[in-house]
């Protein structure tokens, strides 16, 4: 029976991190590790306010399970445990991480994955004036995949000086819930001029419904109205992908499920992330290995990562090394 650990932990931004919710400075996560005496796992997740977390919150619901993993808690048992969410998605990872450790095989194997292969990740631009993301995206242009955060007023002009900036990088754009029924076509028009590929979230959560009416030939990807399999049948005939993020499932095991029943009803998938270092990239390097669009940047907008981190190479991303997860 393993034994809980748990640390919280703060990363400076590198500048800062700008969406239409707000802006910040720093990440700051929480860290659970398992530990049986010989081995241990660990893994990371993000406390989001928007999902109504904060990091007491997420703390706590971790250490609510000292008892029951005292108790021989294992994972699949967690699954009901624990709600999707920040909390269960660090323990989740620690399982599988333990596991791997203890039975000397890689975390792909245990799940009947492939071996992981390295992936384009999309870098980030944060929202801000025109002039000073074309700037920001002008510094990145050589990538081969950048996304573009938006979500207010003149979004137009924002896209346009982007592309002007970066003309042969794929573009994809992130609305974070920032759009309204109003100015919803002329800014998915916006984005179409600038040859953007997929629009996330474009609309609040609940909220959603004019996108069945669009006609556009832009991917519209769900993220804030997506978060496990159960939320998955509401979005068919809105969206074309979904976002699927390990904090929002709870772990690589829902998140795999969720893989798998997003493609038998025929939408695309994207994995994406919370700003975090590699430990929260890890797993979900295994499960963008399906995905269409890669979106695994955080420890590239941190001023510095874990040792042992994941190694990046322009737009490329390798799988991660025993030493920090799987």
């Amino acid at each position: 029976m393993p034994k809980l650990s748990l640390s919280i932990e703060s990363w400076p931004i590198a500048g800062t991190f700008t969406i239409s919710r707000g802006a910040k400075s720093e990440a700051v996560v929480v860290v659970a590790g398992l530990e049986d005496g010989a081995f241990s796992g660990r893994g990371e997740c993000v406390p989001y306010a928007r999902y109504h977390e904060s990091v007491d919150s997420v703390a706590a619901a971790i250490e609510a399970m000292r008892g029951p993993l005292a108790r021989g808690l294992d994972r699949d048992e967690l699954q009901q445990a624990m709600p999707a969410g920040a909390a269960r998605n660090a323990l989740d990872c620690a399982f599988w991480d333990l596991e791997a450790k203890r039975r000397r095989r890689p975390v792909h194997e245990l799940a009947g994955l492939a071996a992981p292969r390295p992936l384009t990740t999309a870098y980030t631009i944060s929202l801000g004036e025109a002039e000073a993301m074309a700037a920001a995206a002008r510094q990145v242009a050589d990538r081969d995949l950048l996304k573009i955060k938006l979500g207010s007023a003149d979004d137009p002009s924002r896209i346009a000086a982007v592309r002007q900036a970066a003309p042969r990088a794929t573009l994809i754009v992130d609305a974070n819930e920032g759009w309204n029924s109003e100015n919803l076509a002329e800014n998915l028009a916006a984005c179409a001029r600038a040859d953007v590929q997929l629009v996330e979230q474009p609309l609040p959560a609940g909220n959603d419904g004019a996108l069945a009416a669009i006609n556009t030939p832009i991917a519209i990807c769900a993220d804030e109205s997506v978060h496990n399999r159960a939320s998955l049948a509401g979005l068919v005939g809105k969206y074309s992908a979904v976002n699927i993020k390990l904090d929002k499932t709870g772990g690589l095991t829902e998140a795999l499920a969720v893989a798998q029943e997003a493609e038998r009803l025929g939408f695309d998938i994207m994995v994406g992330c919370m700003v975090s270092t590699s430990l929260s990239m890890a797993p979900a390097v295994l499960l963008a290995q399906r995905a269409k669009f890669v979106d695994l940047d955080g420890p590239l907008l941190l001023a510095r990562d874990r040792l042992d981190g994941l190694r990046y190479h322009g737009s490329r991303v390798d799988p991660p090394s025993p030493a920090l997860w799987g």
